[in-house]
């Protein structure tokens, strides 16, 4: 089972805690970085959240300079080690990237998705799965496993002690667009409708009927944290990569963007009875 310590969100609360303690001594970035011998460079990185490699002795100059207290330094330095842990998400940089989807997924409490034309990669089969990647053919073939892999491994968040809540509002075309055959898509409609048993996972199918919608933009992920000293966290996919959004006011469009279309589509029960409906018009043709 993966870990589920996240490097990425321990490296967010190091810096803002190391910029709360720096704002509380009214000290610029360059006044602090002077003051505590740390470069400039190096104390931006670490209150940008982007430094890889975190020096315990910055840590101490800048818990001296600071004057902080034994509990205060024990604190940062445990944030730094933790955030050097690597997940299993490591072994797949050259699919996930530098910045890690699922990093943040393993520290999440909830994840709020909207989807418009595939189903969630996190309740695709590995047959539909592996029928998407190779839509196209942009993919090559030697490569398809290794992404299906890595996608089906992202599953394990489900089976924490403590699993996230996940609330997928997928549209309706995406139920009825049918990829790698009737035979694969079946057997994920079924995957799906037992998915959405559990009782931390909820799926909301948007009908056509809904019209437009303020997601019309494309899909998202909202990550919400347990404690709120994690902000939550916007994952937009892009066709060559994902973009990370955590500024206040981007966050707050994407939760009214996903507010809208929670609100226009179907109940939990509805959107169970419509999965069968479209399962049983492919079981017919």
């Amino acid at each position: 089972m993966q870990s589920p310590i996240s490097p990425s969100v321990r490296r967010r609360r190091l810096a803002r805690e190391l910029r709360r303690l720096r704002e509380a001594h009214d000290l610029k970035l360059a006044a602090a970085a002077k003051a505590s011998g740390v470069p400039l460079s190096t104390l931006s990185s670490i209150e940008n959240a982007t430094a890889r490699r975190i020096r315990t002795r910055d840590i101490d100059a800048l818990a001296d300079l600071y004057g902080t207290t034994d509990d205060v330094r024990a604190a940062l330095h445990r944030l730094t080690r933790e955030s050097k842990e690597t997940g299993w998400w490591s072994s797949y940089k050259d699919i996930f990237g530098s910045n890690a989807l699922p990093d943040f997924e393993a520290e999440a409490s909830m994840l709020r998705r909207f989807e418009g034309l595939t189903l969630p990669g996190l309740l695709q089969t590995p047959e539909y799965a592996a029928a998407v990647f190779r839509a196209g053919r942009a993919i090559p073939e030697a490569d398809v496993e290794r992404r299906v892999q890595a996608r089906m491994e992202r599953r394990n968040i489900f089976n924490r002690i403590k699993p996230p809540h996940l609330i997928a509002v997928i549209d309706e075309g995406a139920l009825r667009r049918v990829i790698g055959g009737p035979t694969v898509m079946q057997a994920q409609l079924e995957h799906l409708k037992n998915m959405a048993l559990r009782h931390h996972i909820d799926v909301q199918v948007l009908p056509y009927s809904a019209g437009a919608h303020l997601a019309l933009a494309g899909p998202f992920t909202i990550l919400d944290f347990p404690t709120p000293i994690d902000p939550p966290l916007v994952y937009v996919e892009t066709a060559v990569d994902g973009l990370y959004l955590d500024q206040t006011d981007d966050v707050e469009r994407y939760n009214v963007a996903f507010s809208n279309v929670q609100g226009v589509a179907l109940s939990t029960a509805l959107s169970f009875e419509l999965i069968e409906d479209v399962l049983k018009s492919l079981e017919s043709t």
